[in-house]
């Protein structure tokens, strides 16, 4: 039984490889780790949420911490509601995209921002010797002394969404938009936002008692029945998010899925329309998104600053350089004036009123856009294997192409790239490659799986 921790969390599956124990230690961890601070409390969909809340506001208000439970509520709503009452930290309680059965924890800093490398190895440190000396409270504190409930986290998020977005302009359109939310914490606020923008809505996967129909992930192979309620009810797009609704894919007019690397593409495309100021404008994303964001960028004199993969590297270097939109190729956008975080939501906003301001179908944007063939693929280790040795390996395979050390090995061609990675919670190496020839890009990925089983 597999429990993951990282950077990005704890995830495992709930009673066993997540036990009540481990949940625990970690709540405590997180209470040290804010000095008692004060702790919004999000959570997604899944059966064992109220379960693990329940145990994690224990431990918290047994501490000391206050705690504000914001109830079910996406990712990025949560990380909002850490900044809107000036939090010392937050717990979402979600395992992101993995199965039903998983579940976790991830832990978010003042600002709204994950936890970076060094912070959580910090809280992972303290969690370890919670682990070797048992700590438990001296004394246990009502939890109702220290934990409040705060019902209008989604409201105050809606608000700050239909601020930042031209509200006026959706509404004159009238929009028939179709959603399919996973059953997931998108389900509530992504309807109620839709209807404050005047969008008739076609939902289906939107009940929050049942288990998702499809697989977690906001890809192409698991939208097949959203494509089809687009084409069905003549939509003008459809919306697919997440478990937790930080990620957003979109379908186009004509029911095509048209790949989660679009998401930011178009966000990014929208936002920097708005000021053509060359040398002024960055958008900032990791090394394994796709190069159509290059593309964008510079057609409006704009620059990409690439990350390690990450969601926290992207949200610091935002925060960093006063970028004005950036994300990943999940289906990830980040806009900096909503929030330093991946968010459905605003994500939903901005598709919509570059909808509006251009008249266009979708379909049509999307076909105007630079076209790319990616693929992502891995190879599992053995116990034995070093991934330091076959990175090492890789970069002296490509020697005399153009080489980035920044996060693995990133190799880019005039025509694509290469990006070879270990991965950070698995014994495996992860490859992705993208370009403009599939069957180029494919043999790439074959000629490093070899180069690594080699080893």
């Amino acid at each position: 039984m597999t429990l993951k921790i990282s950077i990005s969390g704890i995830r495992g599956i709930a009673g066993q490889s997540l036990t009540d124990e481990v949940v625990r230690n970690f709540a405590n961890a997180f209470a040290e780790y804010t000095d008692k601070g004060k702790i919004v409390i999000g959570s997604d969909t899944r059966l064992s949420g109220e379960h693990v809340k329940s145990i994690v506001i224990s431990e918290l208000c047994a501490r000391g911490c206050q705690v504000i439970d914001i109830g079910i509520a996406p990712t990025p709503t949560t990380q909002i509601a850490v900044r809107n009452n000036k939090a010392d930290g937050g717990i979402i309680i979600t395992a992101s995209h993995n199965p039903p059965e998983w579940n976790g924890l991830k832990f978010v800093r003042q600002d709204g921002i994950f936890l970076n490398e060094t912070q959580a190895k910090e809280l992972i440190s303290i969690y370890e010797d919670i682990q070797k000396t048992a700590k438990t409270p001296k004394e246990e504190t009502l939890i109702g002394s220290l934990c409040k409930k705060d019902p209008t986290a989604l409201d105050k998020h809606i608000e700050l969404v239909k601020s930042s977005i031209d509200v006026t302009a959706i509404r004159n359109k009238g929009f028939k938009v179709a959603i399919d939310c996973c059953n997931g914490a998108g389900s509530v606020i992504t309807q109620k936002f839709l209807k404050e923008l005047g969008c008739e809505i076609i939902a289906i996967n939107t009940d929050t008692k049942k288990i998702p129909p499809r697989g977690s992930e906001p890809i192409p192979q698991n939208l097949s029945h959203l494509c089809e309620v687009v084409k069905k009810f003549n939509a003008d797009i459809g919306f697919a998010q997440d478990p937790d609704a930080d990620r957003l894919s979109i379908v186009s007019d004509e029911g095509v899925a048209i790949g989660e690397e679009y998401s930011l593409a178009l966000a990014a495309m929208f936002i920097l329309s708005r000021d053509r100021s060359a040398g002024k404008k960055v958008l900032v994303t990791n090394l394994s998104t796709s190069r159509i964001n290059e593309d964008i960028a510079s057609g409006f004199g704009a620059k990409v600053i690439r990350t390690k993969v990450g969601e926290v590297n992207v949200s610091e270097k935002i925060k960093e350089t006063g970028a004005v939109i950036g994300g990943e190729g999940n289906g990830g956008i980040i806009w900096p004036v909503v929030g330093l975080g991946r968010d459905s939501i605003a994500g939903i906003g901005l598709i919509l009123t570059m909808l509006a301001a251009s008249g266009k179908k979708l379909s049509l944007i999307v076909s105007g856009m630079p076209k790319y063939s990616m693929i992502k693929d891995k190879v599992e280790l053995s116990v034995s294997s070093d991934p330091n040795k076959i990175l090492s390996s890789i970069e002296k395979l490509y020697a005399s192409e153009k080489i980035n050390k920044t996060d693995g090995i990133k190799i880019d061609f005039s025509d694509g790239w290469l990006h070879i990675r270990s991965s950070n919670t698995e014994p495996i190496i992860r490859i992705i490659a993208e370009g403009l020839d599939i069957k180029v890009t494919q043999n790439r990925i074959e000629e490093v799986k070899r180069a690594v089983r080699s080893l």
